[in-house]
C-alpha cells in the first residue's frame, strides 16, 4: 500500500479516491480489488449483498482506469465503488424487491439513481438486500439471506435498506444508495452507526415515484454523502414528483461549527405515538443537545405532534395497499411472501371504503402537523429510533404484525412533510450498539441539513472504531 494511504483502500472517501486517481497515486482497479477482498472477509457473516459479481466490477474499474490514464474521467464518481439497493432497477438485472413471490425478469433500464451513478463513472460493485417489498425495518426476506448488523451479528442492521446500512458500516467502499418511505434510510443508518440523508421529496429523482418515497446516500461520513448528492440530485424526467432542478453547491456542506451559532433547534424527545424512548437512547440525544448548546445553538424543547391515530392510519392504508397487491398474486406466489407480511396485509381485508378514506387522510394530517411543529425552528433533533437494533430474526422491534410500525414515529412524519432529514451516530448503548440522532431541516433545505450534520460530526463525542470481520476482531461479536 502506498505510504500516502495508511488506511486500507476500501476505507478511503470518495473525494480522496478521486484526488488519488487524478494524481495517479491509485488506480480504480486496485481500489476495487481492495473492496472485493474486504467483502470476501465480511460477507459470509453479514449477507448484505445481492448480485455480487467481482469480474463485472473489475471490468468497470479497468474501463475507469483507462479513462483516467487518458485524462477523460466521466464525472465525480469515476472509479469509485458503489452499491445500489435491490429495488433500484439496474438494466439487465432482475429486481426482486426482497421477495420470493416476484417472477424474476431483467430490468429494461437503469432507474434514475443507477443511471446517475453510471453516467458519473461509478463502479457498481453489487446490489444490496432488503426485506419483502421494503415493508419491514429489518433484513428479514423470503428471497435474500438474513442480513446482519456488523456491530453485533445477532442484531438486525435495520431496513428496509438493510444491506446498504450493513455494507456502509462494514466498509464495502464509500458510497451506497438506499430508499426511504417511512424511515428505511434513517433507521438502518441509526442502528448501523452511519450517516444518511433522506432528502426533500423529489430532490433525488426516483422511478417509480410515490408519496413520501425518497432515495438517498448511505455513507460513513457526511463528506461522502455530500459528494454523492452532486450526482444523485441531477434531474430525470421520469420522476413526476421531481423538484425543479437547482444547482446546489454541495461542496458548501462543510460550513464548520460556526453554522450552529444562534441556530434555533427544536428538541423532540417523545414521538407522541408508538414505542417509548429507551433510557439509553434518550440520554444520548440529550447529550447531543448539550453539545449543540455548547456550540452556541439555541435548543428548545418541542411538544410531540404525532398521534397514535396518525401512525395507525398510515399503517392501515399501507396494509390495504399491500393486501390489494397480494390479492393479484397467484396463490402459489403469495404463499412465498413472509408470513409476517401476509398476516399484516390480510388484516386489512375487512376494511370498507370509509375506513380506507379515514386512514388515508392521516397522511395529510401528519404532513400539516409536522410542518407546523417545525416552523419555529431552523432544524429539529430527535432520536432516529426509540430503541436500538433488535434481534436479526425479528421482523420489527415488537415482532408483532399487528403492531408493526411502533418504532417509526420519529421518522415517518418527515416523509409526509417532504422535509430533509438525516441520521448521524451520536453514541452507543452499554452493549456497544450505535444510537442515531435525527436532524431535520425545513422543506428544501437539504444543504442546511448537511451543514448542521457536518457541524455535529465535528463536535460529537469520540467515535468507536468501525467493526472488523469476526476473524480479525472476535470481540465485536456476541
Amino acid at each position: 500500500m502506498s505510504k500516502q494511504y495508511p488506511h486500507a483502500l476500501h476505507e478511503l472517501s470518495a473525494p480522496a479516491l478521486i484526488e488519488a486517481y487524478r494524481r495517479r497515486d491509485l488506480s480504480p482497479v486496485e481500489v476495487t480489488q481492495s473492496v472485493l477482498g474486504h467483502i470476501e472477509r465480511w460477507e459470509q457473516h453479514l449477507q448484505a449483498l445481492y448480485l455480487l459479481r467481482p469480474e463485472l466490477a473489475l471490468q468497470q474499474a479497468r474501463a475507469s482506469e483507462l479513462r483516467w490514464q487518458r485524462g477523460t474521467p466521466l464525472g465525480p464518481l469515476d472509479g469509485v465503488p458503489v452499491t445500489i439497493k435491490d429495488n433500484i432497477a439496474t438494466q439487465g438485472d432482475p429486481t426482486p424487491l426482497g421477495t420470493a413471490a416476484i417472477e424474476l425478469s431483467p430490468a429494461l433500464a437503469d432507474a434514475p439513481p443507477a443511471a446517475r451513478v453510471r453516467e458519473a463513472g461509478g463502479v457498481v460493485v453489487a446490489k444490496t438486500t432488503m426485506p419483502d417489498y421494503g415493508m419491514l425495518s429489518s433484513g428479514l426476506s423470503s428471497f435474500h439471506k438474513l442480513a446482519r448488523n456488523p456491530w453485533n451479528l445477532g442484531c438486525t442492521p435495520g431496513g428496509s435498506s438493510a444491506g446498504a446500512g450493513a455494507a456502509a458500516a462494514a466498509g464495502y467502499g464509500p458510497l451506497h444508495i438506499g430508499t426511504d418511505i417511512g424511515g428505511s434510510l434513517r433507521l438502518p443508518a441509526g442502528w448501523c452507526g452511519i450517516f444518511t440523508l433522506k432528502p426533500s421529496l423529489g430532490r433525488i429523482p426516483i422511478d417509480p415515484p410515490y408519496m413520501g418515497r425518497a432515495a438517498g446516500p448511505m455513507t460513513r461520513s457526511v463528506t461522502d454523502s455530500a459528494w454523492f448528492m452532486q450526482v444523485l440530485s441531477r434531474p430525470d424526467a421520469r420522476d413526476s414528483m421531481n423538484l425543479p432542478f437547482q444547482e446546489i453547491d454541495w461542496s458548501r456542506f462543510d460550513a464548520g461549527v460556526e453554522k450552529l451559532k444562534g441556530l434555533r433547534i427544536g428538541l423532540l424527545l417523545e414521538a407522541g405515538c408508538g414505542l417509548a424512548v429507551e433510557p439509553e437512547v434518550r440520554a444520548a440525544i440529550e447529550q447531543a443537545a448539550r453539545l449543540f448548546e455548547r456550540a452556541d445553538a439555541v435548543v428548545a424543547p418541542m411538544q410531540p405532534f404525532m398521534t397514535q391515530a396518525m401512525l395507525d392510519g398510515m399503517d392501515h392504508f399501507w396494509r390495504m395497499r399491500s393486501h390489494i397487491d397480494m390479492k393479484a398474486l397467484p396463490p402459489h406466489a403469495k404463499a412465498k411472501v413472509l408470513p409476517y407480511i401476509q398476516q399484516w396485509a390480510d388484516s386489512a381485508a375487512g376494511m370498507d371504503g370509509e375506513a380506507v378514506f379515514k386512514a388515508f387522510s392521516q397522511f395529510h394530517a401528519t404532513r400539516v402537523a409536522a410542518v407546523n411543529a417545525c416552523r419555529a425552528f431552523d432544524c429539529v433533533i430527535s432520536p432516529t429510533s426509540p430503541v436500538p437494533a433488535f434481534p436479526a430474526e425479528f421482523a420489527s422491534p415488537t415482532n408483532d404484525p399487528l403492531r408493526p410500525l411502533e418504532h417509526i414515529g420519529f421518522t415517518v412524519p418527515f416523509n409526509m412533510s417532504e422535509q430533509p432529514a438525516a441520521s448521524i451516530n451520536c453514541g452507543y448503548t452499554a452493549s456497544g450498539l450505535p444510537i442515531g440522532l435525527q436532524i431535520v431541516g425545513q422543506r428544501f433545505d437539504d444543504l442546511g441539513v448537511l451543514q448542521v450534520s457536518r457541524a455535529f460530526e465535528l463536535i460529537r463525542d469520540p467515535q468507536r472504531p468501525w467493526p472488523q470481520p469476526p476473524s480479525t476482531a472476535l470481540h465485536h461479536v456476541d
